[in-house]
């Protein structure tokens, strides 16, 4: 009888204490989420407007398709060879940059064709630069007037114009536009038809000016358009990497400069002094706008880096199983 009671007894305290448990699990997860909205309740609304731009912007970043090797560029007339100190963005992602992360006015990176990065940076950060890559086929522009232009004349004019077209920037809306000067004089080798100079430029009140680096790459049809988005402190920067981006764009067989044939081919209206004036200053200036714009919350979104250069390093890796397995079957 004894055994029993006591038994009983041993069976009654597992039973209370199983229901004291269960009720402090209750309690323990209640406690966590009131903890949880104490935290949330002291956020002010820029951390809350913080919190939901890092989600957006990892999901943004998440969504692209970095690449690197040899990439041809939609109409199949140029090319580009990407080495793996820089990747490539298509045309799509290219858009997202310009328009989504750097607020540019939508639809004004239509004709993007896509875009150049230094490996290891993002769009987001406040310290990077990128390279536009456009294609305007205009025609065979003649390097006949490459040795005689004046380029402090032309500085001139192009203050001039930038003026008149600041004034239309402000009717729409934006940022008054003037250009400083020169940041590196104009400068046309010959031999690989690459001409490349670089503008200083204010935008409004900013407190610091805005680069304007462009490169154009002459071809038997047309000239392809490589701009570099960057701050003026980054100027250097842009220097110790230019021949390496001058090395990366040229045109395929058939549709180089050498392939001019005078009795087929159309002539652009417009030499090397002109592409140097340039035509799409408008355009241009609303995209290194954009720089400006993106300096909201700093360098917070490096933490999607790492997956995106595993996406990147996926992608070469597969290309080398790719080229491995065919090299096997063949």
């Amino acid at each position: 009888m004894q055994l029993l009671v006591r038994v009983f007894c041993t069976l009654l305290f597992i039973a209370t204490m199983n229901a004291r448990a269960q009720d402090a699990v209750p309690s323990q997860q209640s406690s966590e989420l009131a903890q949880q909205e104490l935290d949330q309740q002291a956020l002010t609304p820029q951390d809350i407007e913080q919190q939901e731009y890092i989600k957006w912007a990892n999901a943004l970043w998440d969504s692209m398709e970095p690449k690197t090797g040899n990439i041809s560029l939609p109409g199949d007339v140029a090319e580009l060879n990407v080495p793996d100190t820089f990747y490539f963005l298509n045309a799509a992602d290219s858009r997202k940059v310009l328009e989504d992360i750097w607020g540019n006015p939508p639809g004004s990176a239509e004709t993007m064709l896509g875009m150049l990065f230094p490996t290891g940076a993002t769009p987001f950060e406040t310290s990077s630069w990128g390279v536009t890559i456009e294609y305007e086929q205009d025609g065979y522009v003649t390097d006949d007037d490459a040795d005689d232009i004046n380029y402090d004349d032309l500085l001139t004019q192009m203050k001039e114009d930038t003026s008149l077209n600041s004034e239309e920037r402000v009717a729409q809306g934006y940022d008054a536009i003037s250009l400083v000067g020169w940041a590196a004089k104009p400068y046309y080798d010959k031999a690989s038809n690459k001409l490349h100079w670089a503008k200083e430029i204010k935008f409004g009140d900013a407190p610091v000016n805005t680069l304007n680096y462009n490169i154009r790459v002459l071809g038997r049809k047309g000239v392809l358009v490589l701009n570099f988005i960057a701050g003026m402190d980054q100027l250097p920067l842009i220097n110790q990497n230019l021949d390496s981006v001058l090395a990366i764009a040229d045109f395929k067989e058939g549709s180089k400069y050498a392939d001019f044939n005078p009795d087929i081919d159309d002539v652009a209206a417009y030499g090397i002094g002109a592409l140097v004036a340039g035509k799409v200053l408008a355009k241009t200036g609303l995209i290194a706008a954009a720089l400006i714009f993106l300096k909201k919350f700093g360098v917070i979104i490096v933490l999607g880096l790492g997956a995106f250069m595993r996406k990147l390093y996926k992608g070469r890796k597969s290309k080398a199983q790719e080229s491995s397995d065919s090299s096997a079957e063949s």
